[in-house]
């Protein structure tokens, strides 16, 4: 086990990932995008970096889809104890690969090496998730008779410096880290960024489908 203290999770109980206070009306809906974005890539199975309160192996084994769970913590129970940096697998080992506000519990410096470290254990996808901290300015829904609600959002950078607070190193929205960035440096990994967004109804979460780009 990598005994490096800068990793994800900090050894937090489980308690603490099954506690009310954690699991807010706004990690909810995560849970509901998270699920989603695995099931619409199809994959049959998912390798989850960082499992937290483990909700996504019993909703997403219901319908089939067999999840494999790895993270550093083993109070968290995870079926393999690693590190993000070194899975223990082989490559292309599963359909989809993700990490769920994660990758934010490491130095930046490490974000793309860990993405390809994800990506060379995935056969398809590789889903991510970053805490988005850009303040909201606009945040307008409505409905109209016989048509969807129609959601419309604008957020703009904080440009306060990111202060490392025992959790994140980052996070999207602070000074030097904007979405553009972190786009360039997952383009250095050579994945190909599908859909990025913000979901209106969990609007701290910023979430990249990214395809795996074979070479034929």
């Amino acid at each position: 086990m990598d005994t490096n203290p800068h990793l994800y999770n900090e050894n937090l109980s489980r308690d603490r990932y099954i506690s009310s206070e954690y699991n807010h009306r706004t990690r909810w809906m995560s849970y509901f995008y998270q699920m989603q974005l695995i099931k619409d890539t199809k994959g049959s199975s998912v390798l989850e970096v960082g499992p937290g309160p483990g909700w996504m192996s019993r909703v997403l084994g219901d319908r089939g889809v067999a999840v494999t769970t790895v993270d550093v913590n083993p109070a968290l129970k995870p079926d393999y104890v690693a590190s993000v940096d070194s899975l223990p697998f082989a490559d292309d080992a599963f359909d989809v690969v993700c990490a769920f506000e994660v990758l934010e519990h490491l130095p930046f410096e490490t974000f793309a090496r860990n993405l390809s470290e994800m990506a060379r254990v995935a056969r398809t996808h590789v889903i991510i998730s970053l805490p988005d901290h850009r303040r909201t300015l606009i945040n307008v829904s409505f409905k109209l008779p016989f048509l969807p609600t129609i959601s419309f959002f604008i957020k703009v950078p904080t440009f306060k410096k990111h202060i490392f607070n025992g959790r994140h190193y980052w996070e999207i929205g602070k000074r030097g880290y904007s979405p553009s960035r972190i786009k360039r440096e997952i383009e250095k990994t050579g994945l190909e960024i599908q859909t990025s967004f913000v979901p209106p109804d969990a609007s701290t979460n910023h979430y990249f489908v990214m395809k795996k780009v074979t070479n034929t």
